[in-house]
This record gives C-alpha cells, sequence and structure tokens, in this order.
C-alpha cells in the first residue's frame, strides 16, 4: 500500500500539459548551447502525455553520437528536472 500512495503522490505532483511542456521547453533551452556549439541544435517536435518527441538538426543530425547525445545528454537533463518525464523519442 506504501507503493500506491507514493506513486498517488507523485501523479499529484506532476506538472499539468501546459506546466510540462514549459518545463520542456526551458530545459532544452538550457542544453541548446551545448549543441549549437558543436554546429547543431535540437527542436520539440511535439509531446504526447509525458513522452516527448525531439528532432536533432544541424551537425547533430546524423552524427555518429546522436545516440549518445540524446541518452545521456538531454534525456539525462530533462529527467533531472522533470521527474515525470516518459519517454524521449528522436524523429527525423
Amino acid at each position: 500500500m506504501a507503493d500506491e500512495t507514493t506513486t498517488g503522490a507523485a501523479l499529484e505532483a506532476a506538472p499539468s500539459g501546459a506546466e510540462f511542456e514549459a518545463q520542456v521547453l526551458a530545459v532544452l533551452d538550457k542544453i541548446r548551447g551545448f549543441l549549437q556549439a558543436d554546429g547543431g541544435d535540437i527542436e520539440l517536435v511535439g509531446i504526447e502525455g509525458r513522452d516527448v518527441k525531439v528532432r536533432l538538426q544541424g551537425a547533430c543530425k546524423g552524427c555518429p553520437g546522436a545516440a549518445y547525445t540524446l541518452k545521456m545528454g538531454v534525456e539525462a537533463a530533462l529527467r533531472r528536472e522533470i521527474p515525470s518525464l516518459g519517454n524521449l523519442i528522436p524523429v527525423e
């Protein structure tokens, strides 16, 4: 029963759709400079529930390290700031 209470508390603390999108955009803005320094960028394509769709652009698009950048950079930054994040979905 403690797990249900904890889960319920986590759901109550989760931001609404508009708040969630604002948080996602704020985090992407924070990491955008790092991507731009390497000739790339990132675009928020859409949000479905708690899943976030992004597209890498510029030098980051098709880069051999793109999967690593998405997992260890973008997703990690989003999860630190937004614990209720679902999946990060790359879109081409």
